[in-house]
């Protein structure tokens, strides 16, 4: 009897704090959102040089919390200002459902953003060096790689963890120039029979340093091939004491068709050097060096693994007169192994993000 009384109380006292986490929060929306409009001038060998103008990215963050603990969030982009005949693309690349029951353990489920790399997830214009995204976190990690999902996250003793269940890739559209980079299904239609696994872990202690890895797994297929992909990463990224400090390296293996492997890192270096003037504005120059090769092994050999195997070395300078905006410009040279040809890019541009 004494038990039953117990249970009894156990329940109605759980019954009482789940009403009042309703009860004591006032349920609120919020709208964010960021964009980047840039200038590209490039002479890729011999050919002549182009220049455009484009406002690459507009997009809307929308938010509603019923409670402290559930909340939705999602994110809608428009790309290149204008949808038609398949130039611009309008996509949903984000909305979940999360629930957060502490630090320690959190989930969200909907549309989601794979935790692979250091810009999938944080990709806003402001938060990296250079006009365009590094071109790693184009070619090697998908970025922004978004699509139906869940994940269990949180944070034990200075370790993120996140553990992710995601959409598979569609191996028929694997390429020697692009990876893993068109089989994204971006949420559409996405066959329900397989996952993409995926672990990734962060240390955090100490100040001003994030560093770690991910590691994932994908029996990918298409109509015509079904290829397993294990793509690891590790990164780091430091930003304190005004030095602004980034590497990235990331590897995938295939175990069947002519790709075996696609492989690349780079490594930034920034100073905020109006921090010796004491001024507010971060004037930060940096560098940046990359190696990348989305054919680093093929079955054929030869010439494929020279073909998309270039380097680069970029010089450039972010302006950001607050946290939320930045200007920017920079200039790269790209090197392709197999001939030695030379590409040119000079970018510059504003982002923005609130």
């Amino acid at each position: 009897m004494k038990n039953l009384f117990l249970l009894i109380v156990t329940i109605l006292l759980s019954k009482s704090l789940f009403a009042q986490e309703f009860e004591f929060f006032e349920p609120k929306a919020t709208i964010g959102g960021y964009g980047e409009l840039h200038y590209n001038n490039e002479k890729i060998g011999s050919s002549p040089s182009k220049s455009i103008w484009d406002f690459h990215r507009f997009v809307l963050f929308f938010g509603y919390s019923w409670s402290e603990k559930w909340s939705f969030k999602s994110e809608v982009e428009l790309e290149h200002n204008f949808v038609k005949n398949g130039q611009g693309e309008l996509e949903l690349e984000q909305a979940y459902v999360n629930y957060h029951h502490s630090d320690l353990l959190g989930f969200n489920v909907g549309i989601i953003l794979p935790s692979i790399g250091l810009i999938n997830e944080f990709h806003e214009p402001p938060l990296f060096f250079g006009t365009e995204r590094p071109v790693y976190h184009n070619l090697i990690i998908p970025t922004t790689w978004f699509g139906s999902g869940a994940s269990i996250y949180g944070n034990y003793n200075g370790f993120d963890y996140r553990l992710t269940l995601f959409e598979t890739l569609n191996s028929d559209k694997f390429s020697l120039s692009q990876g893993i980079r068109p089989g994204r299904m971006k949420g559409y239609k996405t066959d329900a029979s397989r996952f993409l696994y995926s672990v990734k872990l962060d240390y955090l202690n100490f100040p001003g340093l994030k560093v770690g890895g991910s590691l994932s797994f994908n029996n990918a297929k298409g109509d015509s091939t079904n290829i397993d992909v294990t793509i690891s990463e590790v990164h780091a990224k430091y930003d304190a004491n005004n030095i602004i400090a980034v590497f990235e390296f990331g590897n995938i293996n295939y175990n069947s068709g002519e790709l075996k492997a696609s492989r690349g890192y780079y490594f930034d270096l920034g100073y905020n050097v109006a921090s010796i003037f004491n001024l507010s504005t971060k004037i930060i120059p940096f560098i940046r060096y990359s190696d990348i090769n989305t054919a680093a092994e093929t079955l054929s050999g030869g010439d494929n693994e020279k073909l998309y195997h270039f380097t680069e070395w970029m010089i450039g300078l972010n302006i950001k007169p607050f946290e939320q905006v930045v200007f920017k410009i920079d200039y790269s040279e790209q090197t392709r192994k197999l001939d030695d040809r030379k590409s040119k890019f000079i970018n510059f541009g504003v982002g923005y993000m609130f």
